[in-house]
């Protein structure tokens, strides 16, 4: 897969907050950031003949290709689960359909609109949903929201490990921080540690200011060939590996919450980690960004530890010496805010993002940034994530 594909071409719609835009169609949302996109590339829709996506989404290609005016459909995926876990799968199988010349143009399409009157976090718990054999063993003890089940992994590497609600705080801070530099971020107050730590309990240990916002909005990437994009508008962004799946230990490990200890305390991605640096050919000290999926602030610690940039245990430390800080970071990490304070669109943003930093166009722009680490999820399986070079 290295270096076959590139991103050409990015685009977001305007972002609200929860049920703001329900009234409005997603497909006229899509066709919002598909515009974009496609300026952005210098392509015409005429030439998008392939669609991805993740999650659950309702959008297939029989109703988005004549809304938007595509004329052939050559491609169409949708990466299994829910959540955002398939962010950076749905651009690795457009990567993969171009190289398998099934398609010439993919768009990876994601939206969000949600009902105005329901917690889109608390949907485990919802009468709506079914109930099954699985969430027998969760729901009649009240384990029925994402944020508690991430709770449980995270306060286990505090009691495994000594990490402190410090850490969480250090990574909600310096996230707002990047958003503040960021005039989308639909977070621009300040935040300190006095402020994050006298906020409220969620599910302890993680507090009001740990948890990723809840928006309506969403995003449109264009994955090509590395021939066409040479030919094409923007500055290409190279694809040098994509890895989705995981560990089989952990499967529907947020729910059942029975991981082996190892994967217990970790974000589940030390598997696509290692597929990935040997799919792209290179390591954690070649990356110079990373945008980490942040629904929650203890996940970037534990992806800190997965993807080798500091041993099992020391993320804490690591974020609490400003690691992942933009200006003098080891890592800078969510420049633009992430889920946290930017936006919460199931991480379409990290990888938009990503392509901003290997442009030279971030607005916390990490100086001679060359290559950009995207993670989706953590989430139950399939979780996925890329790599990414200017």
């Amino acid at each position: 897969m290295r270096d076959q594909t590139c991103i050409v071409g990015t685009g977001t719609t305007a972002y609200g907050r929860r049920g703001d835009f329900y009234e409005r169609g997603q497909v006229d949302q899509i066709r919002e950031a598909l515009d974009l996109a496609l300026a952005e590339s210098g392509l015409d829709r005429r030439d998008v003949d392939g669609f991805a996506s993740y999650s659950v989404d309702a959008n297939d290609p029989s109703l988005l290709a004549p809304a938007l005016g595509i004329p052939n459909v050559n491609f169409s995926n949708l990466v299994f689960g829910g959540g955002g876990g398939g962010t950076c799968g749905a651009i690795a199988n457009a990567a993969a359909a171009v190289i398998a010349g099934l398609a010439k143009v993919v768009m990876v399409y994601k939206v969000i609109t949600q009902p105005p009157h329901m917690r889109f976090g608390a949907a485990y718990g919802s009468a709506q949903v079914a109930a099954d054999p699985m969430s027998d063993f969760h729901r009649p003890y009240g384990l029925v929201s994402p944020v508690q089940f991430f709770a449980l992994l995270f306060q286990r590497h505090m009691h495994r490990y000594g990490t402190t609600t410090r850490a969480l705080a250090e990574v909600a801070v310096q996230t707002r921080a990047h958003a503040r530099r960021n005039p989308k971020a639909r977070r621009q107050e300040p935040m300190t540690i006095e402020d994050h730590q006298s906020s409220r309990f969620i599910a302890e240990p993680f507090r009001l200011f740990d948890c990723c916002q809840e928006n309506d909005g969403g995003a449109v990437v264009l994955v090509t060939s590395a021939e066409r994009a040479r030919d094409l508008k923007a500055k290409p962004i190279y694809v040098m590996g994509g890895a989705q799946g995981g560990d089989s230990l952990w499967g529907q490990g947020l729910t059942s919450q029975n991981q082996p200890e190892d994967l217990y305390t970790s974000a589940g991605h030390r598997h696509l980690a290692k597929r990935l640096y040997e799919m792209a050919g290179v390591g954690p000290s070649d990356v110079d960004v990373a945008l980490f999926y942040d629904h929650f602030s203890g996940m970037v610690l534990l992806q800190l530890e997965d993807y080798g940039f500091c041993k099992p245990g020391e993320s804490g430390a690591f974020v609490e010496n400003g690691g992942i800080s933009w200006q003098g970071g080891r890592l800078p990490v969510n420049t633009h805010g992430g889920n946290l304070s930017e936006v919460y669109l199931l991480g379409m943003t990290h990888v938009v993002e990503a392509c901003r930093q290997l442009r030279g166009e971030s607005t916390s722009q990490v100086d001679g940034a060359e290559i950009a680490l995207v993670t989706a999820g953590p989430s139950n399986l399939p979780t996925s994530s890329l790599l990414l070079r200017r």
